[in-house]
């Protein structure tokens, strides 16, 4: 029930004309703005004019978010965890959960998953996905004849659905700090560094028909790979570099334990940490690390409906925020894709961690909707190598990707708003996602809230969940 063999990208449509009263541009919000689109980028961005025949009509228009960690297979397994253990439930009991719901997957089901996700993302207004995919092996833990069988999957899924993809394959050799000896649960993630290069190598060639696919990589965390490992893999790619950190206070103690130094300190300590990396989580961070992460300028990537359904505990974001850390979110293991409820719940976690309001808007008179969405554009981009041509690297400009999102005007929290108080409405005050199209590279996947094919994905969705839980 494959959706298709290999990836089938959508060609970018006629030139596009759109029209917008309200627009958020690389250098702020702008009225009455003319956009052109052509080859898949803008050409034209003129604002204070009026709409012309022919041209399609909006009300409020915003570029598309960077969602930077999604495991897509996860999207399966929604919902399933939420009935309490004999004992207290954590992310170790989650983990052990999405083992035994791992082992049933074909191709095919991680395929049509992974397309479900994406829809699902870009009706929220997701525009790039960072996947942190670590799905290698069949069942059974023996390698497909294609190394990257289930990567050209997410390609697939990927291309049909029109999102754009960073693919970030993951290298997990070991089941604790130290090299340890990895877990039965784990056969379908596990490589060595020759294997992981053949990985590499048939990644990329996966990613080949997408027009502007990322490949990056992702040692796994500090438990899945040793600091000698990590420092091999680096060469393998230009591209970005993810890895998992400091997500839970187990993680800590035994890295202390391992190297007398907790996760963050010793990362940094032993790797060359630059912008090229995203740290996912590092929830758990001393001042020190906090400051440290800053200064790197590695972009910290935050999941906060995630974190929050794992009980991960609240990451130090006005503190790193304010030592000018950069950080972006994400949808993670995708049991609720909602961009504008990432953001509302980081800055909920900074209220009841702090115990006051606005937290992450640092400034007196700052919008925190703005704060928040610049913050995620401009880190996630970062994060998944798509900075675009804005004057700030990033953003709606003149030769930068044709990724928008519109809202809903007709919703009713946003009657009355304009500027910033419409990103403070969509992120704070409305209900079911609240956008109304989407376009990528100037192809309108998303009308009125639904995506173009999701009768279709959600079919294939849906007779996967079935077999699943036969």
């Amino acid at each position: 029930m494959s959706l298709t063999t290999s990836p089938a990208p959508r060609p970018a449509g006629a030139p596009a004309r759109l029209w917008f009263e309200t627009l958020l541009l690389a250098e702020g919000w702008a009225q009455g703005v003319a956009v052109d689109i052509a080859g898949g980028v803008i050409v034209r961005l003129e604002p204070g004019t009026a709409p012309e025949a022919g041209r399609e009509r909006h009300a409020v228009g915003l570029p598309g978010l960077p969602n930077l960690h999604s495991h897509a297979f996860q999207r399966a397994m929604a919902g399933l965890s939420q009935v309490r253990g004999p004992s207290a439930d954590s992310f170790w009991t989650w983990r052990e959960a999405m083992y035994a719901a791992l082992d049933r997957m074909t191709p095919e089901d991680v395929e049509a998953v992974a397309a479900q996700a994406y829809v699902e993302m870009l009706e929220a207004g997701f525009t790039r996905v960072g996947e942190f995919h670590y799905l290698h092996h069949d069942r059974d833990g023996a390698p497909y004849a294609d190394p990257a069988e289930l990567g050209a999957r997410i390609a697939a899924a990927a291309g049909a659905t029109g999102i754009a993809l960073t693919l970030l394959p993951v290298f997990y050799a070991h089941g604790g700090f130290g090299g340890q000896a990895s877990m039965p649960g784990q056969r379908r993630f596990v490589n060595g560094l020759d294997g992981f290069a053949r990985l590499m190598e048939a990644s990329a060639r996966a990613l080949a028909p997408l027009p502007d696919a990322v490949l990056g990589l992702a040692p796994h965390s500090l438990r899945a790979a040793t600091l000698e490992e990590i420092a091999a893999l680096l060469p393998m790619t230009a591209g970005p570099v993810h890895m998992h950190v400091a997500e839970q206070t187990r993680e800590v103690e035994d890295c202390l334990a391992f190297s007398g130094r907790r996760p963050v300190e010793y990362l940094l300590d032993g790797a060359a940490v630059d912008p090229r990396w995203c740290l996912i989580h590092a929830t758990h961070m001393s001042e020190a690390e906090t400051a440290r992460l800053a200064l790197s300028g590695a972009v910290a990537g935050l999941c906060p409906i995630t974190e929050a359904d794992l009980g991960d505990g609240i990451f130090p974001g006005a503190a790193f925020a304010s030592a000018g850390g950069r950080y972006g979110v994400g949808s993670d293991s995708n049991v609720r894709i909602d961009a504008a409820g990432e953001l509302a719940l980081l800055e909920y976690s900074q209220r009841l961690g702090n115990r006051a309001r606005n937290v992450m808007a640092l400034a007196p008179g700052r919008s925190t909707g703005r704060t928040l969405f610049e913050a995620a554009l401009a880190g996630g981009a970062q994060a998944l190598g798509a900075t675009g041509a804005g004057p700030a690297g990033v953003g709606l400009a003149v030769g930068a990707p044709a990724d928008l999102v519109s809202l809903d005007a007709g919703r009713a929290s946003l009657a009355g708003r304009s500027g910033d108080g419409l990103l403070d409405a969509w992120i704070f005050a409305t209900r079911g996602g609240g956008v109304d199209c989407v376009w990528r590279r100037g192809d309108k996947l998303v009308a009125g809230g639904t995506h173009r094919d999701r009768a279709a994905v959600e079919a294939r969705f849906r007779a996967s969940l079935t077999r699943l839980a036969g």
